[in-house]
């Protein structure tokens, strides 16, 4: 899949920058921005470019026959959106039973508008004790990639999320109009 990989984004132009820092056996990489299902496939393209083996999670509805089969093989978990649980306690679970597990978050949690960032993946890696990788995709530019690591440090989410989302402020949607950062830190530099 690597080499099949690296021709695909070859040929539409796009390119892969960064890498997985050494020794990374456990992290949440959060991926923005997300408007678009051809995130998704761009998204996977530079992990295999990249040697990530990456799980997601993604509605349950989706995992239907046939669609289903192929998501389970690309990583995908499914997750019940329709009832009150808690992810956070179900993923945390995932690594605490896993040695080694990469797990994929849109923080959006939406390819639509969303005024405001889930909270899920960072309380997910302050408890499991997990880094959170800023992991983007740049339509402007036509890259994705890998950028900085974050550690979680408890009871600074604000701040945390402050130096998350001035990170993401450069880079382009593929629908800009569907993309938005938590409205706390619009228009700061």
């Amino acid at each position: 899949m690597r080499i099949l990989s690296i021709i695909i984004l070859k040929l539409f132009g796009w390119k892969v920058v960064g890498k997985l820092p050494e020794g990374f056996n456990k992290f949440i990489m959060i991926e923005a921005p997300h408007t678009s299902n051809l995130d998704f496939i761009l998204g996977r393209l530079a992990f295999y470019k990249l040697g990530i083996q990456a799980k997601f999670l993604i509605k349950k509805e989706l995992f239907k026959f046939p669609l289903g089969n192929v998501l389970k093989a690309l990583g995908g978990i499914p997750v019940n959106r329709s009832r009150k649980n808690n992810m956070v306690d179900q993923v945390c679970d995932l690594f605490d039973k896993n040695e080694k597990l990469a797990i994929i978050i849109t923080p959006e949690g939406t390819r639509k508008y969303n005024a405001n960032w889930k909270k899920g993946f960072y309380h997910i890696a302050e408890r499991a004790n997990v880094p959170v990788i800023l992991g983007f995709i740049d339509y402007a530019k036509k890259e994705g990639g890998i950028g900085p690591v974050v550690y979680p440090k408890f009871g600074n989410y604000e701040q945390d999320l402050k130096y998350i989302q001035d990170f993401y402020r450069d880079k382009t949607a593929r629908f800009p109009e569907k993309y938005n950062l938590s409205p706390m830190y619009q228009n700061k530099a």
